[in-house]
């Protein structure tokens, strides 16, 4: 192996895991991203010329894009098109050397390049597949293309997001795909736990569709309809299920805007008692959500008369919670990001040193680490189908004669 691949091997809690992504843009290779931060070994897979949409996605410097440059971090990148089916063979290849495989094709395309749970399972025993589609599997419209917005709109989420007397609200990110991603990850962990414990395991099919995660996050909204018959609505910043009588987001007298949020009773009769009413009358559940108003009112008007930075130091006097609402700016800037080491800069060869996120988690005892950014496209042919498979350097020479890979 290169040097750069033996001093990175050891990082992690995932070392020597081999993981495969036929999976583009951002659900699947998200889920790849959290593997690799934790020292897998993950290939991406993309098809030679543009390679996958995601590297020109979002903003660019000097024309260089920047999310890829995150979104491919501590990654291989191959080229293979999957049209040709010599490339077919190569991925049957990948699929035998890999302990988990994620693809997000359609159904159809899967099957037609050999990438389904049948395929995969005949091919690779003992592989984990991680199969993430618009729809499911199993669905009607297994076929049918799907993004992230739509399953977001389908979860419920979007529903409950936004202001009574205003549209439904998507989040400012891919926040349906990001948390495919994550629970993802997750049930891949789930599946090689039971293959180190099971003499048995016989590979794992996980079937992910893009709605369901987020409707898995939002606990209590079958349960409520179900047993009162009721839809949960709109509620701004003050949540349509709260987990008690205080949330909201209020806008200080110099401008800024500072969340303040409670879980507890002891928490929501500390802000009764800081805005000078009487604690006894916010003494139970009862009593503290039939006064949601007016702690509401209270605390509008509070913030309103106060700078934030007078507000945020008296909410800490009192042990109420409150941050102010971030910017990327502010999360640059933030003494207890930089005391997390939540922001780490890496040199890019396009860039230069760039600032991203550390890996999250924080691991004290074997951390992983980011090693490199998003990797040109390509850049690891050699190293994977020549040093990890095994293909002779004239057989490579010939692939990309016809522009196999």
């Amino acid at each position: 192996m290169t040097n750069e691949h033996h001093e990175v091997s050891g990082q992690g809690q995932l070392r020597g895991l081999k993981v495969v992504e036929f999976a583009h843009v951002v659900a699947g290779p998200l889920a790849g991203s959290m593997l690799a931060d934790q020292g897998a070994d993950v290939v991406h897979v993309e098809p030679p010329g543009a390679g996958d949409a995601a590297r020109a996605m979002g903003p660019k410097r000097d024309g260089v894009p920047l999310w890829f440059k995150v979104a491919g971090r501590n990654k291989r990148s191959v080229t293979l098109n999957l049209h040709h089916a010599a490339a077919r063979e190569i991925a049957d290849r990948l699929v035998a050397w890999a302990d988990v495989v994620i693809v997000t094709l359609r159904a159809g395309r899967l099957r037609e390049w050999g990438l389904d749970w049948e395929s995969v399972h005949r091919t690779n025993p003992k592989a984990v597949l991680l199969q993430i589609s618009g729809f499911g599997a199993t669905s009607s419209l297994a076929d049918a293309p799907g993004f992230g917005k739509m399953g977001e709109a389908r979860s419920g989420v979007v529903h409950l997001t936004g202001f009574p007397d205003g549209p439904p609200v998507h989040t400012g990110f891919s926040h349906g795909d990001a948390v495919t991603g994550l629970m993802g990850a997750y049930a891949i962990l789930a599946a090689l736990h039971r293959q180190a414990h099971d003499p048995e395991f016989d590979g794992e099919w996980i079937d992910l569709a893009l709605f369901e995660p987020l409707y898995r996050l939002v606990e209590w909204q079958v349960i409520t309809h179900d047993q009162l018959g009721t839809v949960p609505q709109r509620a701004g910043n003050q949540l349509a299920v709260a987990p008690a009588a205080v949330i909201n987001t209020y806008r200080s007298g110099d401008g800024e805007w500072i969340t303040v949020t409670s879980a507890t009773l002891r928490s929501v009769r500390n802000v009764a008692k800081l805005l000078g009413l009487l604690e006894e009358e916010f003494a139970t559940t009862e009593q503290q959500m039939a006064g949601r108003v007016r702690l509401d009112d209270g605390l509008r008007e509070w913030v309103a008369a106060r700078p934030a930075a007078e507000c945020l130091e008296a909410f800490a006097h009192a042990d109420v919670v409150a941050s102010r609402v971030f910017s990327a700016q502010d999360i640059a800037n933030d003494p207890i990001y930089a005391e997390r080491g939540d922001i780490i800069t890496v040199d890019d060869a396009d860039l230069g040193p760039v600032r991203m996120q550390a890996v999250i988690p924080h691991f004290r005892q074997r951390p992983g680490r980011v090693w490199r950014t998003g990797p040109a496209l390509g850049q690891d042919n050699h190293l994977v189908y020549g040093q990890w498979l095994g293909l002779g350097a004239d057989e490579l020479a010939d692939l990309e004669k016809q522009h196999v890979i």
